[in-house]
């Protein structure tokens, strides 16, 4: 029997708790199944009907004001004027493909371009960040002329042929790639070392020396620099460079997976692999980029990307529409303008230290870490042992739906609240968020 997904079986909605929908959200759901492919899960034991969205918050069809936790998607804030404007503006105008000229795309390249290392110097467009990655692989391939990959254990980078066989948080349902190789999360609560920065470049290197064995040339290491799917382990600052420095040293190439942690997300630095002072060779994005609109993108080193693109032409029909990139330009400069990178850095740490509160306070909190607005909230069933508790962790998640938080959980025991909010997350916000998962606890205790 496949293993549960655990992005997407771990927190959903299933027919045995169809006894205690309402009338209106158990006709939705009827309609939804007899309509839709049965691979589509929904969030939630008793599903969420929203209807709206404004900056943090989000609105059920009875009128009900959630806060958004989890959605990364809508970066800058659900229903942002500024993206709204530029959307609505572009579309009244044209919207067609890249084998037209249009300053849109070029203007917003080189805005792009100026936030990463100067040696990232082309930028191409696709819709999601599964196309994104499933590109970076291919250039990865090209460049090195291998195939193997290295991803963590509860890795999530798309879901495209090549992807999806990397990504084994899709369960064991979705076979891995015979070329794909996984290494333990670096995960400080739980891998005992001295020295995570040794013990993950060792890792590394493990797999790389095994793909030997098996006759597979080393072709990359795909990551997030937050490992958000493996329980959001944002580790010590610059912790990664001797990981990276290893990938290099066996003729291997860094695809930094910025789909989660960039765009000013975890404060410190306005990508997440900065956070580590790395350069990697690609970088991937994805919707946040657009708030939500269907743009994603791969920045690159022009000569590993020259090595694919010099010799396999690559068009994506509505990757760098003249809307998307009317969406992406607005989201940037939001980010800017609202100075949104450093927002997250300081109200971040201001929930990290109000959740920590709790951590010391409750047995059942085993660890909290995050950086910026994406932190990690683990339950345990006592800090001795560090045992996993996910019945803990999904009991809590409903409680928390009904005091109006909306949440998710990660991690390979799927024990750990994943809390994301938008970069519309303000201070005031906190207190809602912190009192809930306190009342949480003491109900579920």
């Amino acid at each position: 029997m496949a293993t549960l997904s655990t992005i997407m079986d771990t927190n959903s909605f299933r027919p045995e708790h169809r006894e205690m929908l309402s009338d209106d959200i158990s006709r939705l759901t009827d309609k939804r199944e007899k309509v839709l492919g049965n691979s589509y899960r929904l969030f939630y034991r008793n599903p969420v009907h929203l209807v709206k969205g404004k900056g943090q918050y989000l609105w059920d069809a009875s009128g009900k004001k959630y806060l958004d936790v989890y959605n990364n998607v809508a970066s800058i804030g659900h229903c942002h004027p500024a993206v709204i404007e530029a959307v609505n503006q572009q579309m009244q105008q044209i919207n067609t493909h890249t084998r037209y000229l249009h300053e849109r795309i070029l203007d917003y390249s080189e805005s792009l371009l100026e936030t990463v290392p100067s040696e990232i110097n082309k930028a191409m467009y696709m819709c999601t960040g599964s196309e994104a990655n499933d590109l970076a692989i291919r250039v990865a391939q090209a460049y090195t002329g291998g195939t193997g990959i290295i991803v963590t254990q509860e890795a999530y980078h798309g879901t495209s042929e090549l992807t999806s066989g990397a990504s084994p948080a899709l369960g064991t349902g979705q076979a891995l790639a015979s070329t794909t190789r996984l290494v333990q999360a670096p995960d400080p609560y739980r891998v005992k070392t001295d020295n995570m920065a040794k013990w993950f470049a060792n890792a590394i290197q493990e797999q790389i020396d095994d793909m030997e064995r098996n006759g597979i040339k080393f072709a990359g290491f795909l990551a997030d620099s937050i490992f958000s799917s493996d329980g959001v382990l944002p580790g010590e600052r610059g912790f990664m460079q001797a990981a990276i420095e290893t990938v290099h040293a066996n003729g291997g190439v860094f695809i930094a997976d910025e789909v989660q942690p960039g765009f000013g997300r975890t404060g410190d630095a306005f990508w997440g692999f900065a956070r580590h002072d790395l350069v990697p060779d690609m970088v991937t994005l994805g919707k946040p980029m657009g708030n939500g609109i269907p743009v994603s993108g791969l920045l690159a080193k022009n000569d590993v990307l020259s090595a694919f693109s010099d010799h396999i032409p690559y068009f994506n029909t509505f990757g760098g529409n003249p809307v998307s990139m009317a969406a992406a330009q607005a989201v940037l400069q939001v980010i800017k303008d609202e100075k949104l990178q450093e927002h997250s850095q300081k109200v971040g740490a201001k929930l990290l230290n109000e959740l920590k509160h709790l951590e010391n306070q409750y047995e059942v909190v085993g660890d909290v870490r995050g950086a910026g607005l994406f932190i990690g909230f683990e339950f345990v069933t006592n800090k001795e042992d560090k045992t996993p508790d996910k019945s803990l962790a999904l009991d809590s998640l409903e409680v928390l739906r009904d005091e109006g938080i909306l949440t998710s959980v990660a991690g390979p025991h799927g024990n750990v609240l994943k809390l994301r909010p938008t970069l519309a997350f303000q201070e005031h916000d906190i207190d809602w968020l912190v009192s809930s998962l306190e009342k949480t606890i003491k109900t579920l205790r």
